[in-house]
């Protein structure tokens, strides 16, 4: 896996990205695995409570998948399209600060099933256009990248 790093963050070239919170890796089953960045764990501060809807929850766009709270945020996790949960990553409810140590491996989210697997992809983005994009939103929010200690 590639990595591009800027300001400490990683940014792995080879997935897809919302932008703002989440990456996307296509698997080879067909399911979409989710979790979110590196510079959205540093800005939510050290994840102390995580909760996932259970596998078989159908969300649409937009629509939380997951909240997880820190001490200074919480928020909901958006889905990328339409689809339904098909696995949740249960360690991640068990140890939450995974996320601040692992983003991109570990910490995963869920795994997603998308209702139209031909147009999952369209509002991400990946390479060098999805690096150029999370650089210019960790400038806009200062960010510099800190990974928690196990």
């Amino acid at each position: 896996m590639a990595h591009a790093e800027y300001r400490g963050c990683e940014l792995p070239e080879d997935l897809w990205y919302d932008l703002d919170y989440l990456w996307v890796k296509p698997e080879p089953d067909g399911l979409y695995r989710i979790g979110i960045t590196d510079p959205s764990q540093t800005m939510a501060g050290r994840i102390q409570h995580v909760v996932i809807r259970p596998p078989g929850s159908r969300r649409p766009r937009r629509k939380p998948l997951a909240r997880l709270e820190s001490g200074k945020w919480a928020g909901g996790i958006p889905a990328p399209f339409d689809g339904v949960i098909a696995e949740r990553n249960e360690q991640v409810l068990e140890r939450p600060d995974l996320i601040n140590i692992a983003p991109y491996t570990e910490a995963w989210l869920v795994l997603f099933r998308p209702d139209d697997p031909a147009h999952a992809l369209e509002h991400l983005v990946t390479g060098r256009a999805a690096i150029d994009g999370l650089k210019s939103w960790i400038d806009r929010y200062d960010v510099q990248c800190m990974r928690c200690a196990q």
